[in-house]
C-alpha cells in the first residue's frame, strides 16, 4: 500500500512514452526539496517526475505544492510519500516498480540537477547501447548552494569490471549523478542495504558498462547529513573514532558484496566470464571488509590470512601492503593524523 499521490502537469505521456523517469528522493529535506524539484522541472526533455518523501513527518511538500499549482509544463509531476519509513535502498526499489520509463534518474532532495542533465545523459545512452548507468561529474556546493569545487567526483568515461578489479578503490559513480536502466532493479533481486551507488554500479558492470560524463550536471550539496560522508566520517579523532569508522565501512562493503553475489547467482543467463568477474568483485569487497574488521579487535596473527590474500589480489595489493606495516604499530596509534 502507498499513500495517496498528487499529480500535476501533463495528463499523459508523449507519443512513444516517457523517455525517462526522474526520481526526486527525500528524507527530512524539507528546506532543500523545492530547489531539487525546480531542477527536475527545468529539464529540457519531458519526463515523468516522481517526488517521493520517505515518511519524514516534516510536511515536506508544504513548500513544493505552491510551485506546482497551475503547472502546465511538459512534465508529469507526482508527489507521494511512503506509508512508513523504508530507508534509501528499499525506497528506490519501490519507486523503480512505479516508474514507467526505461531510464531512471536519481536525484536526492538536497541536490539540484542542471537543465541539460536529462538531455546529455539520454544522448549518451543512445550513443552507447551497452551503457547500463550514466553519471557525471558534479559541482560541490555548500549548504547554501554556493560553489565549493567545480566539476569534481568524476570517474573515467568508461568503467567496466576490469577497471573496477584493477583499481581496488571501491570507487563508484556518485549516486547523486546516476541515471540507470530500470532493469537493474526489475531483473535483479531487491536492493538491500544502506548505500546504493556501489551496488548499482556493480550491477551495471555485470551486464554491460558504466559511463561517466566529464561535465558537471548536478549541484551536489555538501552538509553534515550526507550519507557517504557519514560512512567515511573522520571528524571523530583517535583510535575509538577510527574503530567506529572501520566498522561502518566494513558493514557497507559486506552489503555490497552480498548484493553482487545475489545478482550473479540470480542470472545464469549472463555470460560466464562476466559472472566470474562479478564473483571476483564481490570477493574483493568482502576481503576489504574482512581486513578492516580484523584490524579492529582480532589478534595480530589473525590479520595475516586476510592480508596475504589481499597481496595476491591486484586491486588490493597496495592497501594490503600498507596494512601489513601496521602490524608493527600499537593499535592506539591508528586514527592519528
Amino acid at each position: 500500500m502507498v499513500a495517496a499521490a498528487e499529480h500535476y502537469g501533463a495528463a499523459q505521456a508523449p507519443d512513444g512514452g516517457w523517455p525517462a523517469t526522474f526520481l526526486v528522493i527525500a528524507y527530512r529535506m524539507r528546506d532543500t526539496l523545492p530547489a531539487a524539484v525546480a531542477g527536475a522541472i527545468a529539464q529540457t526533455v519531458p519526463c515523468e517526475i516522481i517526488v517521493s518523501d520517505d515518511s519524514s513527518g516534516d510536511d515536506a511538500f508544504a513548500l513544493v505544492r505552491p510551485m506546482l499549482q497551475g503547472y502546465a509544463g511538459p512534465h508529469r509531476v507526482t508527489l507521494r510519500s511512503t506509508t512508513r519509513n523504508l530507508g534509501l535502498c528499499p525506497h528506490m526499489q519501490e519507486l523503480a516498480q512505479m516508474a514507467s520509463a526505461p531510464i531512471l534518474f536519481n536525484s536526492a532532495g538536497d541536490d539540484v540537477s542542471k537543465p541539460q542533465r536529462v538531455a546529455d545523459v539520454l544522448a549518451e545512452f543512445a550513443a552507447r547501447p551497452a551503457a547500463q548507468i550514466v553519471g557525471s561529474s558534479v559541482d560541490d556546493v555548500d549548504a547554501d548552494g554556493q560553489l565549493i569545487k567545480p566539476a569534481t567526483r568524476g570517474l573515467p568515461r568508461r568503467v567496466d569490471q576490469d577497471w573496477l578489479l584493477a583499481q581496488g578503490k571501491m570507487a563508484t559513480i556518485l549516486g547523486a549523478s546516476m541515471a540507470l536502466r530500470r532493469e537493474l532493479f526489475t531483473r535483479f533481486p531487491a536492493l538491500i542495504g544502506r548505500v546504493e551507488d556501489n551496488m548499482l554500479m556493480l550491477r551495471g558492470a555485470l551486464v554491460g558498462e558504466c559511463r561517466c560524463l566529464p561535465q558537471a550536471l548536478v549541484d551536489y550539496r555538501r552538509h553534515d547529513n550526507n550519507l557517504g560522508d557519514w560512512v567515511f566520517d573522520r571528524s571523530e579523532a583517535g583510535y575509538e573514532g577510527w574503530k567506529r569508522r572501520q566498522a561502518r565501512v566494513a558493514e557497507m562493503y559486506l552489503q555490497i558484496a552480498d548484493d553482487q553475489l545475489r545478482c550473479v547467482e540470480s542470472r545464469p543467463d549472463i555470460a560466464r566470464e562476466r559472472r566470474a568477474k562479478g564473483m571476483q568483485l564481490q570477493a574483493l569487497y568482502r576481503l576489504e571488509a574482512e581486513q578492516r574488521l580484523a584490524m579492529i579487535d582480532r589478534p595480530r596473527n589473525e590479520w595475516l590470512g586476510p592480508i596475504w590474500r589481499g597481496l595476491n589480489m591486484p586491486g588490493l595489493r597496495r592497501k594490503s601492503a600498507e596494512r601489513a606495516l601496521k602490524l608493527l604499530l600499537p593499535r592506539g596509534m591508528f586514527g592519528r593524523g
